[in-house]
């Protein structure tokens, strides 16, 4: 019986040319393909400026430390996301608070942000679930009223390719930051990697410096350690995959997408919703049933190997010391009880699809 996974790389032999390639050159690492995926990125998403590094979270994590986020400041974010996007905040020792989320979207909501902020809040993480992006407008034009400075930082870690009213993701049209992941379940990989993409050059700078070590080269061999970096920096062997991945990007999203609708069309189960404001690139394709840890056992027995995203960060024993607990957010713990992500990958066909949709019904 054929598995299926929730999501899978797609590699082909130009990206194993590519790799080869870089792998005989005199440049592993440190070397001209990470400013060639950079220039590239900076193409794709209309951003002045990007930072590869070596993965999502080493991305937000100098997004915060750019941002000069610290101790005694709050980073608003949503419960329904992966560590990372709370986490950050924690690297830097500031406090994380969490709004709930839109339920159709699963993204968060504006208006919960609003009864979040603070005279702390120093930054926003919105998380772009499952590859459409959120509501940004809303969230500056919220953010805005707050009349001080709160840097926000998209966590795009699902929505490479993806658009919100015309613009790519990553623009950073309504934002400071746009964080990506190329994790190999991502649309485009790298194997591990990610990138910060920013319209300020201040901004840019600092990120560069704390990709490596927090040094600022002067001349010759002569460097200055301004800040204390991290050495987040990505290889010439992933850039170059990403090169090559990032040139059949649109051909991946058209894909997703035809999947997606697919779904909705033939398998007649509860879904997220795409809003008018969106062209998402899907990450995901997260179903809501009953009795989901029921449905999951099953679909594994039936050759399903599907996800679950995300258990609420707020529920985490990481974070309960903090004084959260079940309850508090109850439209993600809602969502929560009900998700289970399905199959979604470029190499899926539609003989694939009706199979899945198949064995989906018959343990139903």
């Amino acid at each position: 019986m054929k598995t299926y996974n929730y999501g899978k790389q797609h590699i082909d032999a130009a990206d194993c040319r590519a790799v080869l390639e870089t792998l005989k050159s005199p440049y592993l690492t440190c070397g001209p393909k990470v400013a060639e995926f950079e220039k590239a990125l900076c193409r794709y998403t209309g951003a002045k400026y990007c930072v590869a590094v070596n993965s999502a979270t080493s991305g937000l994590h100098i997004a915060m430390l750019a941002a000069g986020v610290g101790p005694g400041d709050e980073v608003i974010t949503t419960p329904i996301t992966f560590l990372s996007s709370a986490n950050c905040a924690r690297f830097v020792g500031a406090d994380v608070k969490f709004a709930d989320i839109i339920p159709q979207t699963a993204n968060i909501d504006p208006a919960e942000i609003k009864k979040h902020l603070s005279a702390k809040t120093k930054a926003l993480v919105p998380v772009h679930f499952a590859g459409q992006s959120c509501d940004m407008q809303a969230i500056k034009e919220t953010v805005k009223k707050s009349k001080k400075k709160i840097y926000i930082i998209e966590d795009a870690a699902h929505a490479i390719g993806s658009e919100y009213k015309g613009s790519k993701v990553g623009s950073c049209k309504y934002s400071d930051m746009t964080v990506f992941s190329f994790h190999p379940v991502k649309t485009i990989t790298t194997a591990e990697g990610g990138a910060v993409t920013t319209n300020s050059e201040q901004l840019y700078k600092k990120l560069l410096a704390y990709r490596s070590h927090g040094m600022h080269h002067t001349q010759d061999w002569e460097y200055k350690m301004l800040e204390l970096g991290l050495n987040y920096r990505m290889t010439d062997i992933q850039a170059a995959l990403g090169i090559s991945q990032l040139k059949k990007l649109e051909k991946f999203k058209k894909r997703r997408r035809q999947i997606v609708d697919f779904y909705n069309k033939h398998l007649g189960l509860k879904h997220l919703q795409e809003q008018p404001f969106s062209n998402a690139c899907f990450h995901l394709y997260p179903i809501l049933v009953d009795n989901r840890r029921e449905f999951f056992h099953k679909a594994k027995k039936a050759g399903l190997n599907l996800q679950v995203h995300y258990i609420p960060v707020h529920t985490q024993p990481y974070y309960r010391q903090f004084g959260y607990k079940k309850g508090d957010y109850p439209k993600a713990e809602n969502y929560y009880a009900h998700c289970v992500s399905l199959p979604l990958y470029y190499d899926l066909t539609n003989a694939d699809l009706k199979e899945i949709i198949r064995r989906i019904k018959s343990i139903l």
